[in-house]
């Protein structure tokens, strides 16, 4: 995860990383442990599986508008995710170089929400009547990181919010947290044995004192056992709302992921083994259970 290179798609994941770590503590606690153990020797030597990005699904906003940024710097649009329970459609997206995150957009349906939750996002949003992509330099650096942290809609009430969040936990989580970076994700398959894989991180994870999402289990596997995915609960942070009001609420979280390698590559090396000789993608039930890391019954019962 080394992004400290000049190249402009190092510097936006950079500019998305430095701020998203220090509003979550779990980073450095994970990354410290780890040099501990001897498994890197500074954060930069952890491989980055994917980031990734939630929207709200209305006029100008929504994936149709967010990936514009991540299409421009060379990624490729691969697969497509429907979660009819949550409201949510997602892609994801494959880096120009391997040395770069995959980046995973989701967008909550809003159209499939009740009369109550559209009137409340339509009143934050109601006031973006172009793509606000086309008002930037997508060539500019300091343009993206700045949008991509940026208001683009005015901060809620805090009625407002917890009416969504009662519909929608992800509508409620994008209302406040807009576009901020949801999660970054750690290879744990890159890491030296014993920890390359996750039940084995997992353990090492707890020992530190981490507290993991535990919805559908601590590790979500894929129908073919080639992906494994585990995830911290949210970070809490202490959020003021539009009429000065405050609460505490979910903000963002690190995922864990280990990709196997496909049936045909299983007697490569491990110092052999690229991309293209591991499971690719993602898995619809494992992402349904990894977005609930933000979830409510998940932070009060690790509370």
């Amino acid at each position: 995860m080394n992004f400290s290179d000049n190249k402009p798609l190092n510097r936006i994941l950079n500019g998305l990383f430095v701020p998203y770590a220090q509003r979550v503590p779990d980073v450095k606690t994970v990354s410290s442990g780890m040099k501990n153990l001897g498994l890197i020797s500074e954060q930069e030597d952890i491989v980055n599986d994917h980031i990734a990005f939630r929207t709200l699904g209305v006029p100008n906003l929504g994936i149709s508008s967010f990936e514009r940024i991540f299409l421009h710097h060379g990624y490729t649009k691969q697969d497509h995710y429907f979660f009819p329970k949550k409201k949510l459609e997602a892609y994801w997206y494959k880096p120009p170089h391997d040395s770069y995150p995959r980046v995973f957009i989701s967008e909550l349906k809003v159209e499939n929400l009740s009369k109550q939750a559209q009137q409340i996002i339509h009143h934050y949003t109601k006031g973006i009547h172009d793509d606000p992509i086309h008002q930037i330099d997508l060539d500019n650096v300091d343009d993206v990181v700045t949008y991509l942290h940026k208001a683009l809609w005015e901060l809620p009430r805090l009625a407002d919010y917890n009416a969504l969040l009662t519909e929608s936990e992800y509508g409620s989580w994008v209302l406040y947290n807009r576009y901020y970076l949801n999660h970054y994700t750690i290879s744990v398959h890159e890491l030296p044995a014993p920890y390359h894989e996750l039940a084995s991180f997992n353990k090492f994870l707890k020992s530190i004192g981490i507290k993991l999402n535990d919805a559908g289990g601590e590790i979500k596997i894929s129908r073919d056992h080639l992906l494994r995915q585990s995830s911290t609960v949210a970070e809490s942070i202490q959020a003021t709302f539009a009429d000065g009001e405050t609460a505490e609420i979910a903000g963002s979280y690190i995922e864990f992921a280990e990709r196997l390698p496909l049936p045909q590559y299983t007697k490569l090396p491990k110092e052999k083994l690229t991309n293209s000789h591991r499971r690719e993608g993602f898995e619809t039930e494992n992402a349904d259970k990894i977005f609930e890391s933000t979830f409510r019954e998940q932070i009060n019962k690790h509370s």
